[in-house]
């Protein structure tokens, strides 16, 4: 048993080292000399690539282990023999992903996805841009290096194994091998599972980039790889576009000015999970946010406000980045479109303003890491980064922690101007807090989040600070509460609250227009005199082109199109309406599908 055992952590060495020295040639080819890389980051981005390239060298793992299992119950077990073939396939598959994306990413930027066999379709067109030498060279290169790692494992492979006497000892132990091999492919016990994400460890996308593992990110991105465009497909082009035009404007001058400032300080707080069922000014439930409420009437306060999905990683894209959501895909999980989204970060990135995220659970988790590196936010702060005797909560730390450290590194802070987003974390499931001020759990955790955010804004009114200031919060997504209360995605249950206050907001003022959450980043972006305009499904809701207010969300097998006359919701799978209120209305359907459609043209073109 001992032989076999030897054998398997042998295996998984090698694959991983040969991932490991991959990444300085990855790196050497793409001109990292050129571009002034110091020689510690090289050991930085193999540092930070080894949980991806230990999970990738897990799934190749998989069936020599199943061989050992199975030579176990064998008295001779010609292992070299039998597993030769599969050395060939995998060295060819490896050298052949390692030269592709080495060779494709000065083209590209980005790594080796599915992308690249759309390409392949062609492939005399794909061959274009390179001569043949080009391609022969690195062909030979694929070889030689398949070669070497082909004929690494084979000399390294134990030629027979030797009897085991005590066989179902030994089957159970490598059955125990074998969950430790599926917890590194899964990326250990968190609750995010592995993702290319938990790879980036700073702004610069090239070292970011150089840790990825290329076989993870393309299989990744095949599990994930749709053709996005041709869903949905209701109506013909002509008919989609006068559906959709005017529904989105990206131009207009603002109808009113609320700040003092067009260079304020902005903090962006994303309520988890906060919707207008825990408001009660909105609604909700009497006295679980005493604070809001108190609060609304110092500032902007957004009435009629709905999130555009149902879950944090996608209604965080929503927000941040004024992007549409979809019933079936959580663009924040797919890289290859998440770095092609604008975002308010970057925009205000190119203004001048110094940028940093704060979340206390894990920013691992949905590929959360990677969609805020790429959209702008040059510091990130989450769990780890707090002392373990801190993480009193089963997502991480809890509210009353993170927004004490808030409140200490924005009035430490030196530089200016400078945008920060808090995530909140608290009011989630299992509603567990050091907070017992409501009898029932669910309302309770949402009380806590209100009290600690009451008790930060009173603080931040005593500092210099508060006279720049403008804070944002709005929520995530929704909350379905009480639990008996109707349908999961009619407008109550997607219904949110957005407030703005600070000392740069001129005057309070109620804005009951009609909105999503996706119209933050155009109607932030217009009051500080921001071009907006790639911003293609956020409005200016004060601008003077937004003469229609309705608002959109969708859901799992469905969306919703409310308006002035009322509000439908599609069931996709029947293709019929599951609510319509007050009455049935032709318009609502049709421009919502027109909404669905673009959205995945647009989705499918990035």
């Amino acid at each position: 048993m001992k032989k076999r055992l030897a054998y398997l952590m042998g295996f998984f060495a090698l694959i991983l080292l040969f991932f490991i020295v991959q990444k300085p040639g990855f790196m050497f080819y793409n001109d990292a000399v050129g571009r002034g890389v110091p020689a510690l980051d090289y050991f930085k981005v193999m540092w930070h690539g080894i949980s991806l390239d230990a999970a990738t060298t897990g799934y190749l793992t998989a069936l020599p282990w199943l061989v050992i299992c199975i030579s176990i119950w064998f008295k001779h077990f010609p292992l070299r023999k039998i597993i030769v073939i599969y050395y060939i396939f995998i060295s060819l598959i490896v050298a052949t992903i390692f030269v592709g994306d080495m060779c494709l990413y000065p083209f590209w930027n980005f790594k080796l996805d599915a992308s690249v066999f759309f390409y392949l379709e062609s492939p005399k067109n794909a061959a274009a841009s390179v001569s043949i030498g080009f391609i022969t060279l690195r062909i030979l290169i694929i070889l030689l290096l398949a070669g070497i790692m082909c004929w690494v494992l084979y000399y390294f492979t134990p030629r027979c194994l030797p009897y085991v006497r005590k066989r179902l000892a030994a089957t159970l132990s490598t059955l125990l091998i074998g969950g430790l091999l599926f917890l590194i492919i899964r990326g250990g016990v968190s609750e995010s599972t592995s993702n290319i994400g938990q790879v980036y460890f700073c702004n610069d996308e090239f070292l970011n980039h150089s840790a990825v593992n290329p076989a993870f990110s393309l299989l990744a991105s095949i599990s994930k790889t749709k053709d996005y465009a041709s869903q949905y497909d209701y109506f013909d082009e002509a008919e989609r576009k006068t559906l959709f035009d005017g529904l989105y404007p990206t131009k207009g001058k603002n109808t009113v000015e609320l700040l003092n400032t067009h260079r304020p300080n902005i903090l962006i707080i994303l309520m988890e999970g906060f919707g207008a069922t825990m408001i009660e000014s909105l609604g909700g439930t009497q006295n679980a946010s005493p604070n809001i409420d108190r609060l609304a009437k110092e500032g902007i306060w957004f009435t009629h406000c709905y999130a555009n999905s149902f879950r944090t990683d996608r209604g965080t894209i929503c927000a941040l980045s004024g992007y549409q959501s979809f019933p079936d895909l959580s663009v924040m999980k797919i890289p290859a479109k998440s770095r092609t989204l604008p975002s308010i970060a970057g925009k205000l990135v190119k203004e001048g303003y110094h940028t940093d995220f704060l979340y206390g659970g894990d920013i691992n988790f949905t590929n959360m890491k990677s969609y805020l590196l790429q959209s702008g936010y040059q510091k990130l702060t989450a769990d780890v980064d707090f002392p373990m005797n801190q993480h009193q909560n089963a997502w991480g730390v809890n509210d009353d922690i993170t927004f004490d450290h808030l409140f200490q590194m924005l009035t430490e802070r030196q530089e200016t101007p400078w945008h920060t987003t808090f995530l909140t974390l608290s009011s989630h499931e299992p509603f567990e807090v050091p907070y017992h001020r409501l009898p029932e759990a669910k309302p309770n955790a949402f009380a806590f989040t209100d009290h600690c955010l009451g008790e930060f804004v009173e603080k931040l009114k005593q500092t210099p600070i508060w006279k720049d200031l403008l804070i944002i919060c709005l929520s995530d997504h929704g909350f379905y509460y009480p639990d008996n209360s109707g349908h999961g995605h009619d407008e109550r249950i997607h219904h949110i609250p957005m407030l703005w206050l600070g000392g740069s907001v001129k005057q309070p003022m109620v804005i009951d227009c009609i909105m999503n959450q996706t119209d933050l980043a155009a109607t932030l972006l217009a009051q500080l005199g921001i071009d907006h305009s790639e911003f293609n499904f956020s409005r200016n809701v004060l601008g003077t082109e937004y003469t229609y207010p309705f608002a959109y969300w969708s859901f799992g097998g469905g969306y919703a199109f409310a308006d002035s006359t009322g509000v439908t919701v599609m069931d996709l799978n029947a293709d019929r309406p599951m609510i319509e209120r007050p009455s049935s209305n032709t318009n609502r359907i049709l421009r919502g599908k027109a909404i669905l459609q673009s959205s995945y043209d647009d989705i499918g073109a990035r």
